[in-house]
């Protein structure tokens, strides 16, 4: 296999991804980033992201963002033919990444029981969008649906023709992976004490959930009364037909009214938006004094219910933040410790100096598709513990060479080729 290097976390790590669209691919391209050797399991027409605007024959933005550093094997795993190749990679793996439609790693026998009690070192890893358990395991589900069943797209408050919306990237997929790839690390560090490998189960809804971490926390004894009495207007606006946006507006919020109305919002200025936060009282007493004005119930314990005087004092620091450019407000926001940033679009930041100076991006070169400018590893260790990896190889070209190194002879390859099993670039 791959040389690697010694200085890396995940140095003679092996991977194989059953995976497809984010969670699970992103995961895995983490893990290559920290030095272990990744083996993609793709369809035979190649995985679905590779068709999404393509640059060239099969490379996409989108499938470079998620599967760099893979070695790709197509293969046709219902077919019952393709069990011995199943069969060798788990065997060659110490983790598997799955994230298959409810109910079809049972049919594949790759339902983490099974392979817990054949392959006890095995980390089986698993992302499903409502948990193994309860009435909606069985449900597939996506970003966007998962956002609206959990509360997150709500609690976001973002409304697009007087409907909920979504943001638009998939941060729930994104959260996924990241909650994957510490449940694998774990997994690993506790093999290591123990001998034993082991389940490591993630699901879409609970890193929508984590997300809206600040939203779903309560009082018992306060709280939940308060709760029960929403719910109960709640059922009957729904039962009246009142829109969305009437609907919120009877939500509870764990924010304070003082913070979203002036403390911890965007503003307009002169030229452009910008987003200040003001956590702490210090720091909501230097915003007011760069501003100019004054909030008399600063230190009142009755400010949330000061509803039209929060109205009238974020009007007035409105007016104030349009008569400076965003610069300007940065610049006397920066000098006195208040968190303020402009809204950036993302296209902005491809050239932006903060990103290069801390290397937040790299280029990547493609032999097919050209150069791109892609994300860097977002952790950082010394010694070079995660590194940018390369563009994956042309799709089906590494097919003999994996399929070598699991010990298949070359006429067994060509049989898995001429059956349909597999498929092979030469």
């Amino acid at each position: 296999m791959a040389n690697m290097d010694q200085s890396q976390p995940f140095d003679g790590i092996r991977v194989v991804e059953f995976g497809q669209y984010v969670s699970v691919p992103f995961c895995a391209q983490l893990l290559a980033e920290g030095g272990a050797e990744v083996i993609k399991v793709e369809q035979l027409t190649g995985d679905p992201t590779r068709m999404l605007r393509q640059i060239s024959p099969l490379v996409t933005r989108t499938f470079l963002s998620r599967n760099r550093g893979k070695r790709s094997l197509p293969l046709a795993l219902r077919d019952p033919s393709a069990r011995p190749v199943i069969e060798r990679l788990l065997a060659w793996a110490d983790v598997v990444l799955m994230n298959f439609r409810p109910g079809l790693d049972l049919e594949l026998g790759l339902d983490p029981s099974t392979l817990e009690e054949r392959y006890p070192r095995l980390i089986a890893a698993s992302v499903t969008a409502f948990g193994n358990e309860g009435p909606e395991a069985t449900h597939v589900g996506m970003d966007t649906v998962v956002q609206a069943r959990a509360g997150y797209m709500a609690a976001n408050g973002r409304m697009v023709d007087g409907r909920p919306a979504p943001g638009e990237p998939v941060s729930v997929d994104y959260m996924c992976a990241m909650s994957l790839a510490f449940g694998v690390t774990s997994a690993l560090l506790r093999r290591e004490r123990t001998g034993l490998g082991g389940r490591v189960d993630t699901s879409l809804m609970q890193a929508a959930m984590t997300l809206a971490n600040n939203q779903l926390i309560r009082s018992e004894e306060e709280d939940a009364p308060l709760h029960d009495e929403i719910l109960q207007r709640l059922t009957t606006q729904r039962a009246a037909n009142k829109s969305f946006a009437e609907q919120a507006r009877t939500m509870s919020s764990a924010r304070a009214l003082p913070m979203v109305r002036v403390y911890l919002r965007t503003y307009d200025t002169a030229d452009a938006p910008i987003a200040i936060a003001c956590g702490s009282r210090t720091l909501r007493t230097k915003f007011l004094s760069v501003v100019g004005v004054e909030d008399s119930h600063l230190d009142s314990p009755d400010s949330e219910a000061q509803s039209v005087y929060y109205e009238n004092l974020s009007a007035k620091v409105e007016s104030v933040m349009l008569t400076r450019t965003a610069a300007d407000w940065i610049v006397a926001f920066n000098d006195v410790g208040v968190p303020v940033a402009q809204v950036r679009f993302p296209i902005e930041l491809f050239k932006d100096e903060q990103a290069s100076a801390n290397g937040m991006f790299h280029r990547l070169h493609h032999p097919d598709a050209g150069d791109f400018t892609v994300l860097s590893p977002p952790v950082r260790m010394n010694g070079e513990g995660f590194r940018s990896r390369s563009a994956p190889r042309k799709f089906a070209t590494e097919t003999r060479e994996i399929l070598r190194e699991l010990s298949f002879e070359e006429s067994e390859i060509d049989d898995l080729v001429d059956a349909k099993i597999t498929h092979v670039e030469e």
